[in-house]
């Protein structure tokens, strides 16, 4: 039997349940269905030493502080699946997990949305599906006969997973820095950190309390239609949380300029060189989460649909929601 309901929220996760709230405020009939089992969204899937960019106040979602997790001014991963759980009760959304939707489809002047466990009908559909569940594996030579172990960021938990072994982390960006970091400290196996340029670490008192002040400011001023003040990207790629800190002063987080190809037994060099490895962590990034909106044919010239921060996409109305940056 389809439900009615005047809009559909697709994913349970911070972006999701944020929309939540503002549509409980706006006494709107809503659905939020969320493929995990329990709440927290992509938060239950971290490593084990994550930890956030900045402290617990300015990592809040609308109408709920985060409180402060004892003895850390950054809190885990846990502490936020915790936060998300609580906020989720708190405000009695109606989120529906383990429904996994398949499919939305434009209905007689209404979104049809097509789960594993029924169909809704609904004047708008808001996506905020997030991208963890679509990891990219970059097309580098000889990825399928390397016959060691090949992870992405999303597999990884902890160092015990590596003890003894020649790993290789793959990635210059956030989750590189932290994953190679985190097994560098920990000292029971051999670590190479490869980038496709020099990483660029940020400000050792810069953290997420600095970069929305900056990531607001260029919102604002390009809203005004000022100058573009260049946005984080133009202080740095790298946050220089703790451990990742720590690595870097003890001169453990060097890397390496990206290998040409991955041979049976490892990689090979710039140079010809070649290494042993059994085990590649690709820290490589996402894409975006969207297949269930291929029925609605988004997709541009280029063949991308467009994800710039909040989109309304013709009518009925669709929302594209935490895609930007």
């Amino acid at each position: 039997m389809t439900q009615h309901t005047d809009v559909v929220v697709v994913g349970g996760g911070q972006a999701g349940l944020a929309a939540g709230y503002h549509l409980r405020r706006q006494g709107l009939d809503f659905a939020i269905l969320d493929a995990g089992p329990a709440p927290g969204g992509s938060w239950q899937h971290m490593w084990d030493s994550l930890h956030l960019f900045s402290p617990a106040e300015h990592s809040s979602l609308p109408g709920r502080l985060m409180p402060a997790q004892p003895g850390e001014t950054y809190p885990g991963a846990g502490h936020v699946v915790d936060y998300l759980t609580d906020y989720e009760k708190r405000y009695d959304l109606p989120v529906e997990h383990g429904t996994r939707v398949d499919a939305v489809h434009r209905d007689a002047g209404r979104l049809l949305v097509e789960a594993d466990t029924g169909a809704w009908r609904a004047k708008a559909v808001i996506s905020a599906t997030g991208t963890w569940s679509r990891p990219f594996l970059p097309a580098v030579q000889g990825r399928n006969v390397f016959t060691g172990r090949q992870l992405h960021t999303v597999n990884y938990r902890s160092p015990d997973d590596f003890a003894g072994q020649r790993v290789i982390v793959v990635g210059g960006g956030n989750s590189g820095a932290q994953i190679a970091a985190d097994l560098a400290l920990d000292g029971r196996g051999e670590v190479t950190w490869v980038t496709q340029r020099p990483p660029r670490f940020l400000p050792d008192d810069i953290d997420g309390r600095a970069l929305f002040d900056v990531a607001t400011a260029r919102r604002r001023a390009l809203e005004a239609g000022r100058s573009d003040t260049g946005g984080v990207a133009s202080l740095g790629d790298i946050v220089a949380v703790m451990p990742v800190r720590a690595a870097r002063d003890a001169g453990l987080l060097t890397a390496k300029p990206m290998f040409t190809r991955l041979t049976a037994g490892g990689v090979q060099w710039t140079d010809g060189s070649q290494s042993g490895a059994d085990a590649i962590v690709w820290c490589t990034g996402f894409r975006p989460a969207l297949a269930h909106l291929a029925a609605l044919d988004l997709r541009g010239p280029r063949g991308h649909i467009p994800t710039d921060g909040t989109r309304a996409l013709g009518e009925p109305r669709l929302h594209l929601l935490g895609y930007g940056d």
